[in-house]
């Protein structure tokens, strides 16, 4: 299959409570008026991007049956979602987060414990 720039993340996984973010350029504004001074992104080390891809949220534990020790175990893990989707606006702290390049492109993998406020498009 050819790499191409809508499919180039499809082999990431993301794991966890993490999202996988890119950089917002300073001096763009969204669309609601939404816009983190220079000064703001220095002093408070915070920064803004759009969530490129999204973990499955917290693992639930599951609760132990050892009832019947033939039986197989199921592995069907079950997540609590991230407030956060794809495609949402994020401010968040820089503090915790682990920058990464891929495909010559440079991005942010953030907990969803560091993000502060969230942007969405769409009606809430």
């Amino acid at each position: 299959m050819e790499l191409t720039a809508e499919n180039k993340l499809r082999k990431l996984i993301i794991v966890g409570d993490r999202v996988l973010i890119k950089i917002k350029k300073s001096s763009e504004k969204t669309t609601s008026g939404l816009y983190l001074p220079p000064g703001v992104q220095e002093k408070e080390k915070v920064q803004q991007g759009y969530i490129i891809k999204a973990g499955p949220g917290y693992p639930i534990p599951m609760a132990v049956e050892d009832d019947e020790p033939w039986k197989e175990k199921d592995e069907n893990v079950k997540y609590i979602p991230l407030q956060a989707k794809e495609g949402d606006l994020a401010i968040f702290l820089l503090a915790g987060v682990t920058e990464v390049m891929y495909q010559g492109e440079k991005y942010y993998i953030v907990s969803q414990n560091s993000i502060l406020m969230l942007e969405r498009e769409e009606a809430l």
